[in-house]
């Protein structure tokens, strides 16, 4: 390895350069900055090279596969139809590629400097880079630390390359699964799922809790399309063993009664995760973390030690992209002395399930939880004409208000659009929204959005598509 001769100077140094990574490093060359992002692997991190962007176009192709029904229906005759695994493997690839380009041509147009190695923070505000053959020394004036975070398999569950292994290998599989097993309870077991099922796989789910952190009506419609789908769940489950051969898993899981022993052909285990810390030079800058590592942060992305910020992954709370994007971005506004900040309480989560779920805000549960009086309205999707015309009639919307002041607390979504609708949902709760809010408005009709229209009016008992509540008898004495 040959080693620098001395140190180089720098602004910014960004380590990392994932979605807040680069989303920070564009940011800070905005607003006049020089900035070097050190990335060890690919731009775009996680997300884009065996995160969102591949699971995504997994959850894309299933379901478009799904709904090849609906066009038989309609009279349209796309013949007999098949999944080529290999064929969908280049299109995956040839996507992730090209948004790739995409990100190394705007650091390049921003005039980033972008360096492949593997960085390490020292003392004195100097950051060392090993690229394999050679080694360089940074002063940086101010650092975002954006490293990410990685997957990790419970306590006495082996990865075995194909066979058992984390969400971010899936993309790695080489075949399709005959029956896959997947232990985890947040939205990357059910998209990991659903798609499966929906490309021919035999798919069973352990989930530790009984409603994966949903609204409990949103569970509730989740549990029938599950079952419709012949989605093997089993709640309040916890993995305990797996045991791989060559041509099968064995998997002990425990429920609420007993033991039980599943054959599989894959296991893939979602949900825990560390930060991309442990050899990153943290100790010499004394920055708080965490028990499990991750760094703690301000409204404005500061950790506790001057000019040094974080973003993403690596810090507390959901591994989400949109997460990593707001604080990479804020935290170069604040470095460039922007008064700007960020609040993680409305982060929406979207569920690229069939259908989509999508959710912001309070759950009616958490709302009561927290004291608040409440009310709800909520509307089928199979009474919404869009939904009818395009044969996606599963889900529901819900409204959760607060029943002394006519708050807007959450919206909770499972159906056709419910990844763009929530959007309108995150917006009308960060301008605090009353129910009227969303009622005043005229709706375009036929359009999916007239389900935010109904569920509301439900909470007022003035929804025109839903039958009034029966009155129970009254007996004559």
């Amino acid at each position: 390895m040959v080693v620098g001769e001395f140190t180089q100077k720098r602004q910014l140094i960004i380590a990392g350069g994932g979605p807040g990574g680069y989303n920070a490093a564009i940011r800070a060359a905005q607003l006049g900055m020089e900035v070097t992002i050190i990335e060890k692997e690919k731009l775009g991190g996680v997300c884009l090279n065996t995160g969102c962007i591949p699971s995504k176009t997994l959850t894309h192709a299933a379901a478009a596969f799904a709904s090849l029904s609906h066009l038989n229906e309609m009279g349209i005759q796309t013949g007999e139809a098949g999944f080529e695994l290999q064929t969908f493997k280049e299109y995956q690839q040839k996507t992730v590629s090209a948004l790739q380009k995409g990100i190394e041509a705007l650091c390049k147009a921003n005039k980033i400097e972008v360096i492949t190695g593997t960085a390490t923070f020292m003392s004195g505000n100097r950051i060392g880079v090993d690229s394999g053959h050679h080694y360089e020394m940074y002063e940086y004036e101010k650092a975002i630390i954006a490293v990410g975070a990685s997957p990790v398999l419970p306590h006495g569950i082996v990865p075995v390359e194909g066979k058992i292994i984390s969400a971010d290998e899936l993309p790695r599989l080489q075949e399709l699964p005959e029956h896959l097993v997947i232990s985890g309870s947040d939205y990357i077991a059910l998209e990991t799922a659903m798609a499966y099922r929906n490309l021919g796989s035999e798919v069973s789910v352990i989930c530790e809790d009984d409603t994966f952190g949903l609204d409990e009506s949103i569970f509730k419609e989740l549990h029938r399309v599950l079952k419709k789908s012949k989605i093997k769940l089993f709640k309040n489950s916890t993995l305990l063993e797996a045991y791989s051969s060559e041509t099968n898993v064995a998997i002990t899981i425990q429920s609420d009664q007993e033991k039980i022993t599943l054959d599989a052909s894959h296991l893939m285990v979602s949900g825990e995760s560390r930060p991309n810390t442990k050899d990153l030079g943290l100790e010499f800058l004394n920055i708080s973390t965490d028990k499990q590592g991750f760094i703690m942060v301000n409204e404005f992305g500061e950790t506790n030690v001057d000019g040094i910020y974080a973003a993403g992954d690596c810090t507390i709370g959901r591994r989400l992209a949109s997460k990593a994007i707001k604080q990479g971005k804020v935290a170069a506004e604040h470095i460039s002395g922007m008064n700007t900040s960020f609040n993680l309480a409305l982060v929406p989560l979207i569920i690229q399930t069939v259908p989509p779920i999508a959710s912001v805000g309070l759950t009616e549960g958490e709302a009561r939880q927290q004291g608040y009086e409440v009310k709800t309205g909520q509307f089928a999707m199979g009474g919404n004409g869009f939904a009818s015309i395009a044969g996606q009639k599963d889900g529901l919307t819900k409204m959760v208000i607060d029943e002394k002041t006519d708050l807007l607390l959450g919206v909770h979504m499972m159906g056709a659009g419910a990844a763009e609708l929530i959007q309108a949902g995150t917006t009308a709760l960060e301008m605090v929204a009353r129910d009227e809010d969303i009622a005043y408005p005229v709706y375009a009709h036929p359009s999916l959005s007239e389900a935010w229209l109904e569920a509301v009016e439900h909470a007022a008992g003035k929804a025109i598509h839903i039958p009034p509540a029966r009155k129970k008898a009254t007996s004559r004495s």
